[in-house]
């Protein structure tokens, strides 16, 4: 038995496929035409970038690949060293790549030497390409495999199917990594960390991965065999008794009346909300619709994703967020100028002020879009009134542009707020008077009012859910909010830890916005809570 941390739920039984580390044979070759070289390298960071925008699945990840690939210092060192000593391609890609690790190495920070991947996976991918190689490794993956490596990078998860892979295990990497989340993603167990695997694991190993307890056992005796198919068939079980709450309404067992909704990012995610009997969107992120895109997503590309997803869910409420970019989101073609506390700076609806006409766009597709559905616009990141009252100035600007061209949106559509800066909280109360509706955002809230990096290891111990700062500020905002006659919801980590779902009921949360897989689980949850028993439990 091996132990590793433990990034993503699950158990699988299957057999052993390891990815060695992609050895590319690199020499120093003395190039007679330098400009022809440079058109080469040229062509093949193109085809490159290519590749990653036909990438369906995790854009957001691969965003950050297309971003490399268009650092015009990356890409220039690589140039600069074609054109100025003459080499090779492929030797001017590796020597810029590990000069990059190595310094990457030596910075103290967990965020960042996770990124190494990145890196790697970049130069693998243009040293493949420039060597006519595939790197399309799950060709020869077997059915029912579990995915062993020193480090997997995103291309390679990426190219993972749920059919062939159960999950996979890494010597490296933590919960931020990138695989780590694509892992989470699709739904498959994930351990990582675990030391000397690579030495004790062969390709065509029984191997058992226990995402839910971190470790891995190797060649396993059939008494611990049968043990983890029993576990497996129970959870299994578990999954088919909870289809039973598919068409029930959410109520505790003293008719407190909830809402369970689902948060997503895509077209697709929206189907799985409906298949798992959510009464809603709780939230919907709309980066995905920029990050997919070449260039900044057109009035007419946007109202038509909207419209779509409202035709979904008809006259259940659909909350759309407005643009969420910036911090550790960006996209390749809207250039920002680098900062030095990006989680602290441009981002999301500050970035929706600076930009109107990037924002303006948005809210005029949304309001065209509102006649399909019960669309319902929430804004991000609110810090004071001043910034509510000039995102819904420019909302009342665009209700105008609609009506003098004469075309239709709902005039009684609602506009709510996301709560996830320590200041909001504080002022909800007047906040609460100027909205129709609160969200809590408890990822960022509890990031910002407990000064704590989310994505650093070393302090993640400080990112407690269960911390009293945090559940006051949440218990203000409810009680203001109700004291102003608006609902409030939750859309952040915390609506779908279990154990603290009576504590939320007591405290009045109104609406869980949860991952669609979730939605059963707490419903039956909610469904076997008492509401007054669960009042008793806030004493904070």
């Amino acid at each position: 038995m091996l132990i590793g941390s433990k990034v993503s739920s699950g158990i699988a039984i299957g057999k052993a496929f390891v990815i060695k580390e992609e050895e590319f044979n690199i020499i120093k070759i003395v190039v007679k035409d330098e400009l022809k070289e440079l058109e080469r390298f040229n062509e093949a960071v193109q085809k490159g970038m290519k590749e990653l925008h036909k990438v369906e699945k995790n854009k957001d990840i691969f965003e950050s690949h297309l971003m490399i690939l268009e650092d015009p210092e990356f890409v220039g060192s690589i140039r600069e060293k074609i054109l100025d000593e003459k080499v090779n391609s492929e030797y001017a890609v590796q020597t810029v790549i590990d000069k990059l690790i190595k310094i990457f190495k030596e910075i103290e920070d967990e965020y960042i030497k996770e990124r190494i991947s990145d890196i790697k996976d970049v130069g693998s991918r243009i040293l493949s390409i420039l060597k006519g190689e595939s790197e399309n490794f799950i060709n020869v993956v077997e059915k029912d495999s579990i995915i062993i490596g020193k480090d997997i990078t995103p291309s390679q998860t990426a190219q993972m199917k749920r059919k062939k892979v159960l999950g996979f295990a890494t010597e490296i990497g933590g919960v931020t990594s990138h695989s780590a989340i694509i892992g989470r993603n699709l739904g498959i167990p994930v351990v990582v960390g675990i030391k000397n695997l690579l030495n004790e694991v062969n390709t065509g190993d029984l191997i058992i991965l226990d995402g839910n307890k971190g470790i891995i056992i190797i060649n396993p005796d059939e008494e611990t065999l049968e043990v983890y198919r029993k576990e497996i068939n129970k959870i299994q079980e578990e999954k088919n008794e909870l289809l039973n709450y598919k068409n029930l309404t959410t109520f505790t067992l003293d008719l407190k009346r909830l809402q369970v909704n689902g948060s997503i990012g895509n077209l697709k995610e929206a189907e799985d909300v409906n298949k798992n009997g959510g009464e809603g969107i709780g939230l919907f992120r709309t980066e995905f619709l920029y990050m997919e895109n070449d260039g900044l997503p057109s009035e007419e590309e946007q109202f038509n994703k909207y419209k779509e997803v409202l035709k979904k869910f008809k006259d259940k409420p659909v909350v759309i967020r407005t643009l969420d970019i910036g911090g550790d989101k960006k996209l390749s073609y809207l250039p920002m100028e680098e900062e030095l506390n990006p989680f602290l700076g441009l981002r999301a609806i500050r970035l929706c002020l600076n930009r109107k006409d990037i924002f303006k766009t948005q809210l005029r597709a949304l309001l065209r879009a509102s006649i399909y559905g019960n669309l319902q616009i929430m804004f991000p990141m609110i810090c004071n009134l001043n910034e509510l009252r000039k995102a819904k100035k420019l909302l009342d600007e665009c209700k105008v542009e609609l009506e003098e061209d004469n075309i239709k949106y709902n005039k009684n559509l609602l506009v709510g707020i996301m709560i996830e800066v320590p200041s909001a909280a504080i002022i909800s109360d007047i906040l609460a008077k100027e909205v129709d509706f609160f969200s809590i955002g408890t990822n960022d809230l509890m990031q910002y009012t407990l000064a704590v990096d989310r994505t650093n290891e070393k302090i993640s111990y400080l990112y407690d859910f269960n911390d009293l700062a945090v559940l006051r500020l949440i218990k203000l905002v409810i009680e203001n909010a109700h004291k102003a006659g608006i609902p409030v919801g939750m859309c952040g980590e915390m609506a779908s830890r279990e154990e603290l779902i009576p504590l939320l009921i007591g405290m009045g949360l109104d609406e869980f916005s949860v991952s669609p897989s979730s939605i059963l689980k707490i419903r039956k949850i909610i469904r076997s809570l008492n509401y007054i028993k669960c009042k008793r439990m806030v004493v904070f």
